[in-house]
């Protein structure tokens, strides 16, 4: 009888849907997209606010650069441990909605733990608990986003992710400006963003965790994949070279004549350098392959911590922010999508967060634990120099990959499947 009344309830959403005018069922698909961009804004201006300028709070407290890399490679450590519960839980939850809330509620209040104490054992809890809750954010709110959008072909993930985008360049600005007088307010900056994002969350469509009925799959099934693993490795490594500028740029560039307001206008300019490929995403994934996309990633990055080590004034640096935009969007959109296309249902939330987990968890600990005592030992500078031949290394095992693949018949566009 509970499987009779919930189908004929199905039954009555249906003909409820079909009963609307073609215009107005439009409407209200419209409107929910907006509802998502708008709501990765939210969230990735909280992300500028954290990310740009925790590492700037650590300094103006006191804390050394060994201290700071701790810090910063502490949370992420912790991602390591949170993300494949936050996912599995995503998966058998009735709906993902209520766990994306969860994670809201708790990185919201986690974060006023932050300037109660400048003692560095409070700080790492702090940090501990807050990423425990804010690094599963993206993973499943991309989850979310990915199911909605496989019904909705009008809109691509490339359009509404540049909504995050957007926020993240806004915010590094405006902030930027703040945190010449009041750097400790950006706790409380993250939290109203928090809130706002909450607000939105309660908009979205409902979507059900696919093993919340049915066969129960583990996270690990996922490494059985090959290729996915070969991705994975590949955007370990240059997310590591990503994970110690997000941790040390925003301290080296003062050293070369920068200041907060200079640093919020280049993560402006590296935030809006992304639009480009969110606008052609589409078209960009359906002629090109995923080793060719990583590949082109790794050029630019090789070339951009190069040029961090040559380039020493803070105004040209600017121009070498546009770079960015081959790299942290392109990984992103790339993976999730390839994620979201080649895993089971019943993984989807896990894929994302075990993407998350190497990129948000260990790839941040090698660049901000390891690039805190090479900073120390060698100083900056050099370290990103460094940072440029590993890439290099990567290259050479990317263009061996692209060999296979030919020799194979393989590497077809990453959205050739599409119509």
């Amino acid at each position: 009888m509970a499987k009779l009344a919930h189908y004929v309830l199905v039954f009555r959403q249906v003909l409820s849907e079909s009963r609307k005018h073609p215009t107005e069922r439009s409407d209200n698909k419209l409107n929910i997209m907006i509802v998502f961009t708008l709501f990765y804004a939210a969230v990735y201006m909280g992300n500028a606010v954290y990310s740009t300028f925790i590492p700037i709070y650590f300094h103006s407290i006191g804390a050394s650069p060994e201290q700071i890399g701790m810090l910063l490679s502490l949370g992420p450590l912790v991602a390591i441990l949170a993300q494949p519960v936050w996912g599995t839980i995503g998966d058998r939850a009735k709906t993902k909605n209520s766990i994306l809330l969860l994670l809201l509620i708790g990185s919201g209040a986690a974060i006023l733990l932050f300037p109660l104490s400048d003692k560095f054992v409070w700080l790492l809890l702090a940090i501990s608990l807050f990423t425990f809750f804010q690094t599963s954010i993206v993973p499943i709110c991309d989850a979310i986003t990915l199911d909605r959008l496989e019904s909705e072909r009008r809109w691509s993930f490339g359009q509404v992710r540049m909504g995050g985008t957007i926020g993240f360049a806004v915010m590094s600005v405006i902030f930027g400006v703040i945190a010449l007088s009041h750097i400790s307010w950006m706790f409380v900056t993250y939290a109203v963003m928090t809130i706002l994002s909450i607000g939105l969350l309660l908009r979205f469509p409902k979507v059900e965790g696919y093993q919340s009925y049915g066969r129960k799959m583990q996270i690990w099934e996922l490494l059985k994949h090959r290729k996915l693993v070969f991705y994975l490795a590949v955007n370990f490594v240059i997310q590591s070279t990503l994970g110690y500028y997000y941790t040390f740029f925003p301290v080296y560039y003062p050293s070369i004549g920068g200041n907060s307001v200079l640093l919020g206008w280049a993560m402006l300019i590296s935030s809006l350098s992304e639009i480009p490929f969110l606008v052609y995403s589409r078209r960009i994934m359906k002629r090109l392959s995923l080793t060719v996309l990583l590949t082109l990633v790794g050029v630019a990055a090789m070339l951009r911590w190069a040029l961090f080590y040559w380039v020493m004034n803070p105004y040209h640096i600017l121009a070498v922010q546009l770079l960015h935009g081959f790299m942290f969007i392109v990984l992103t959109v790339t993976m999730a999508t390839y994620i979201n296309r080649e895993v089971p249902k019943e993984l989807k939330a896990s894929g994302q967060t075990l993407n998350g987990l190497l990129n948000l968890g260990g790839a941040r600990i090698i660049g901000s634990f390891f690039g805190g005592f090479a900073s120390a030992a060698y100083g900056m500078r050099n370290v990103f120099m460094a940072n440029a031949g590993i890439v290099a290394l990567c290259l050479v095992a990317l263009l061996w990959f692209a060999a296979m693949e030919r020799r194979h018949g393989e590497g077809g566009s990453l959205l050739g499947a599409e119509g």
